[in-house]
């Protein structure tokens, strides 16, 4: 290339990069990522273009425009009987309304602890299918828990049972399509959620995080859990892996029908079957709440904010990547000072370096506040756990960081029952007593070059 070629790409590259600024400056969400990527672009377009082309996007576009008329038309009617709500759902206001729905009572509701007695219950429930099963999972692997999923979709395909299953195809990127295949001959409608539309084709942020199984409309599990070997604890060094899943049976079930089937509309075009919720016969009350990158506000970011707000008593926190932003370490900090018993529970052991370090710097700044941190230590923590005063808590696959509070698709089951806020008591309290209690210590007395990679680590809390 003679020199004259030479100066008019770099010219042409640097034209780009003051468009893709200015696109950045406009549509980025916070100002410290619209001046990061506004400089890099102006300065490095060579370096930075093809990077913003793949993360710079904050929305997700199409996905909301076009979801809820033929949906509303598909889905069942909903039952007349209508169970009582506890009074304690009254405070939690603010997430109904930016749920767009209520809490609803009738609810019974089991605790899953860790990934054999989540599997053992969802393959039993999924083989008891008679109808209809809907399955989503972010990662699911070609191995032997994978393979006895597999073996169960093919076995209630052929007993004529409708079988939808979507998987994130970035979090799924290893699976091979023989798997795939495989389940399509034998009857099963298998997709990868991809974004698959030519305004996000290139994004690799907006990924599809949930975990939701409906069996024949009737009873439904969430949680932190996805279909691979790690998650039974089978592979060091993470092992023994700590995870949690709950099971729902109650009205609730028909609002993770209708999260599932507005993910399989966006990547198909139709929708699933749906079936008809039984009336509830339980004592809980529950509130499906769901988040996304095609949300006019940053859902998980403000409905940890909110329950946190809420909380008199206690917040007791489980999650595997510590990077709160700005609101909800104003929650956590505030709760501190009215004096609430604040609680994060945090890995020892880390499966991403860089959120890792990152998360290390903000138990170290929490620890600071009056916040209190504790590092499990059997193995990884993966859990997704939220427990507010007596009567409340939450599981679902929101972790604590930008990505679940801006980026993915998420989901979560919060319920209002102090039966249930006790046995999530309980089996955080067990997790506690087999955690070590961070101090300032942790980050004070780490080598130096360490602790400089923390705080690089946190420039880039907006994609962790």
């Amino acid at each position: 290339m003679n020199a004259s070629a030479l100066t008019a790409c770099i010219a042409l590259l640097h034209l780009l990069g003051l468009f893709a600024a200015m696109h950045a400056v406009m549509h980025t969400r916070t100002p410290q990522g619209a001046i990061g990527w506004t400089l890099g672009l102006l300065l490095l377009p060579y370096v930075t273009l093809l990077p913003y082309l793949y993360l710079g996007s904050s929305r997700f576009l199409g996905y909301r425009a076009g979801r809820h008329a033929p949906l509303a038309r598909a889905l069942p009617a909903t039952v007349d009987a209508v169970p009582p709500v506890d009074p304690g759902c009254a405070r939690y206001a603010a997430i109904c309304a930016l749920q767009g729905r209520p809490f609803r009572g009738g609810h019974r509701l089991r605790l899953l602890i860790d990934g054999e007695a989540a599997f053992d219950a969802m393959l039993a429930a999924m083989a008891a299918a008679e109808h209809c099963l809907l399955v989503q999972f972010f990662i699911i692997h070609d191995d032997a828990l994978g393979r006895r999923l597999q073996q169960v979709l093919l076995q209630r395909a052929a007993a004529g049972v409708q079988v939808c299953v979507l998987f994130d195809g970035i979090g799924s990127h290893a699976l091979p399509r023989r798997y795939v295949e495989t389940l399509r001959a034998g009857g099963v409608a298998i997709h990868r959620f991809a974004t698959h539309r030519w305004r996000n084709r290139f994004q690799l942020n907006f990924r599809n995080h949930r975990k939701i199984v409906v069996v024949d409309g009737a009873r439904a599990f969430v949680g932190g859990l996805n279909v691979g070997d790690e998650y039974l604890g089978l592979k060091p060094p993470l092992a023994p892996w700590r995870d949690t899943q709950l099971e729902l049976r109650g009205p609730a079930v028909a609002d993770l029908q209708q999260l599932f089937a507005e993910d399989w509309q966006w990547i198909t075009g139709a929708p699933p079957p749906l079936l008809p919720t039984p009336p509830g016969d339980g004592d809980a009350s529950a509130l499906v709440v769901a988040s996304g990158p095609a949300d006019p506000q940053e859902t998980g970011s403000l409905f940890f904010a909110a329950a946190i707000n809420a909380a008199r008593d206690r917040v007791w926190l489980s999650t595997p990547y510590f990077v709160p932003d700005h609101a909800v370490r104003a929650a956590l900090q505030l709760a501190v000072l009215r004096g609430v018993d604040v609680r994060v529970l945090i890995p020892s052991r880390p499966d991403h370096r860089t959120v890792f370090l990152a998360s290390t710097l903000h138990a170290y700044h929490a620890v600071r506040t009056g916040i209190r941190v504790f590092r499990y230590q059997p193995g990884f923590l993966h859990q997704k756990a939220l427990l507010i005063d007596r009567d409340t808590a939450a599981i679902g696959s929101l972790n604590l960081d930008s990505r679940s509070f801006r980026l993915n698709f998420e989901v979560a089951a919060m319920a209002v029952d102090p039966a249930f806020a006790a046995n999530v008591a309980a089996m955080l309290t067990e997790d506690f007593g087999r955690a070590r209690a961070i101090d300032e210590r942790e980050y004070r007395e780490a080598p130096y070059l360490r602790r400089v990679a923390m705080h690089v680590a946190r420039l880039f809390d907006p994609l962790l």
